[in-house]
């Protein structure tokens, strides 16, 4: 069955994710990137690299928290957007796209340096080739490439895996000393020159919306990329520091292939190169696959052409996002990619800064929808943190980069302003903040129902009658203290009309209820309930008392009350409905959330996003139901 026009195929598991994520990160900054870097911090490089792999973990965990919550195409250009706003969303997507278009161009490039040095055929015409072979396999479709992405990842690994344990038996200890000739500064400083090698980590966040169970699936495969990456750098530079030569390391542009050459002999030396070739192969498939995205969320929010939102229907893929996307890496190939591929460095460093920002926003503003299944640790201290270094390390990046990235800001800001201006009306997060302390006309409530769009769809919650009478409800959002008798008066003028009742013979029902037996079951929560005449009868009010409802000298303090009517022939719709109530009260967070909704919606959604178990009724003549489980 072909999905539909404007849904992405769910294909992709753990195994796809983590091998997409490690795919991009092992490339040039492994294989090339050591010999450099050593010229600068000696054998302390090696923790050079280990809390480079530190940084990105404290960076992608804030983008992990926002894809769990929002797991969308696009990534971090989704999340920027729903945050800080669309102008800010345009930059990020704008230079995402670049970015990973551009890193993709260097691995391509490198790819084809490869193949040249052996065949003799030009690069640039390798490079097409390339191109036109990757975006074909990302056009037949996400899981095509994704399970091609799975077996190059996993022979990649495996040969760097028998790199490390032939090398380890034949390291020298004394090349480790001195550690740190340069002093323990310029150790540091390397960190964030090599940053560059963790740089594809954030490729698997603009996936997100193909991945089956992303709350769960997204975090266990991200970390465990970024950590399995990690340990394996750490463990490679400690292999190949502990046998080259310090004169041989520090002029090598080859120096894992080297060490295999002086160890193995040309057998070794060619299975290096394989796994250089499979490096740059994983991170320019992984590349197209993603940077494609940034495109496609674009066009969805209109803040560029809408075609580049099309998803082919045959396939389920952003078709004309991937040829575009093929196109922009093939025009950088005859681009002079160092200065480039750094600015994309400090694209991804800048995308961890707005992530860590927009953490802080929607965690602060308390959105009702905003549900990450994983949230950050140690907020809000880890993601300051984590945002004061990558800004120190864009700086260290240098004026020129920081220049064309500022050139490429002032490019999406006119794009914004000539044509997604006019076009999009997205909310985003900052106006709830700004809100809070000007005009309450600011924020419409938009992002809200789209979160609950979003949580819908990553939990896959069905919908039961339950669900159809909460969304039509009256709420009662009472700011002053009341009694027990004024809020059934209230609640009595809400329900009459709507269930054709009397209203004086309602208030009554309520108040002979309350008398035979209390509907008040937490000091926090009264459940008044009552049964009318009538057919085909049944409503629910749900209401909030601020300051609390006095219902007796003891219960006088309750702030959610929700009053069920019905007749007696929707018994079974009755106790539904009271089934539903008592297990959405009893989540920990319940109290907490209740209080701290700003309007009607967010109450509704309380429910509506519960994981209570939904069951499709079909109501039965005689009042009896049938159930199936949905």
């Amino acid at each position: 069955m072909k999905p539909p026009a404007s849904k992405l195929k769910k294909e992709l598991g753990v195994r796809h994710v983590f091998c997409i994520a490690s795919g991009a990160m092992i490339s040039s900054g492994i294989f090339v990137l050591p010999g450099v870097a050593f010229r600068q911090a000696g054998p302390s490089v090696i923790l050079s690299y280990l809390l480079a792999g530190l940084l990105a973990l404290v960076g992608i965990l804030s983008v992990i928290e926002l894809t769990t919550a929002m797991p969308k195409a696009g990534g971090d250009y989704y999340h920027v957007t729903r945050s800080l706003g669309p102008l800010a969303g345009t930059a990020s997507g704008i230079l995402g796209w670049f970015a990973l278009s551009l890193k993709s161009a260097f691995a391509i490039y490198g790819l084809s340096a490869l193949i040249h040095s052996i065949t003799g055929i030009p690069v640039l015409l390798i490079g097409a080739a390339m191109c036109v072979v990757f975006t074909w396999l990302n056009i037949k479709g996400v899981e095509d490439a994704a399970r091609v992405e799975v077996w190059l990842v996993g022979a990649l690994l495996s040969l760097l895996a028998l790199y490390v344990l032939v090398g380890v038996r034949h390291v020298t200890p004394t090349s480790y000393l001195p550690f740190a000739p340069n002093g323990i500064n310029r150790t540091l400083l390397t960190a964030g020159f090599v940053f560059v090698s963790f740089g594809g980590l954030l490729k698997a966040a603009t996936i997100a919306e193909e991945v089956r169970c992303p709350g769960r699936t997204m975090p266990t495969a991200m970390v465990c990329a970024v950590v399995a990456v990690t340990a394996l750098y750490t463990a490679i530079l400690f292999v190949t520091v502990g046998i080259l030569p310090a004169k041989a390391l520090a002029t090598s542009l080859t120096p894992l292939a080297d060490v295999a050459r002086m160890k193995t002999g040309a057998v070794g030396y060619w299975l290096i190169s394989m796994g250089a070739v499979l490096a740059f192969v994983t991170t320019a498939n992984a590349g197209i696959m993603s940077a494609s995205r940034y495109p496609l969320a674009l066009g969805r929010d209109r803040l560029v052409p809408g075609f580049l939102s099309r998803i082919d229907p045959r396939y389920g893929v952003p078709r004309v996002g991937i040829i575009l996307t093929g196109t922009t890496i093939f025009l950088s190939l005859m681009l002079p990619l160092e200065l480039l591929v750094k600015t994309a460095s400090t694209v991804v460093l800048t995308a961890y800064v707005l992530a860590a920002l927009a953490v802080i926003i929607l965690r602060q503003i308390r959105l009702q929808n905003y549900r990450p299944t994983f949230k950050v640790p140690f907020y809000p201290w880890l993601p300051i943190t984590g945002a004061v270094v990558f800004v120190l390390l864009i700086i260290d990046m240098g004026a020129a980069t920081i220049e064309i990235s500022l050139g490429l800001v002032l490019f999406s800001t006119l794009v914004y302003v000539f044509y997604g201006r006019k076009r999009s009306d997205q909310e985003y997060a900052l106006l709830y903040l700004i809100r809070s302390v000007t005009s309450r006309a600011l924020a419409t409530g938009s992002l809200e129902s789209e979160l609950r769009d979003v949580v819908h769809e990553r939990d896959q919650i069905g919908r039961d009658e339950f669900d159809g009478i909460v969304e039509k409800a009256k709420v009662l959002d009472v700011d002053r203290r009341v009694s027990r008798d004024e809020l059934f008066a209230q609640v009595a003028e809400l329900l009459s009309g709507r269930l054709s009742v009397n209203r004086d013979l309602l208030y009554q029902d309520l108040i002979d209820r309350e008398h035979e037996t209390s509907t008040v079951i937490s000091p926090f929560v009264a459940i008044p309930h009552v049964i009318i005449e009538g057919d085909n009868r049944f409503d629910v009010a749900l209401v909030r008392c601020r300051e609390g409802a006095r219902f007796s000298p003891v219960d006088n303090a309750v702030k959610a009350v929700f009053v069920i009517v019905g007749s007696r022939d929707c018994r079974n719709l009755h106790l539904k409905a009271l089934a539903a109530i008592a297990y959405v009260v009893q989540h920990p967070e319940f109290e907490d959330r209740w209080m701290d909704t700003r309007d009607a919606e967010q109450l509704r959604d309380i429910f509506l996003l519960s994981r209570r178990v939904r069951t499709s009724t079909r109501q039965a003549p005689g009042g009896d139901a049938e159930h199936a489980g949905q």
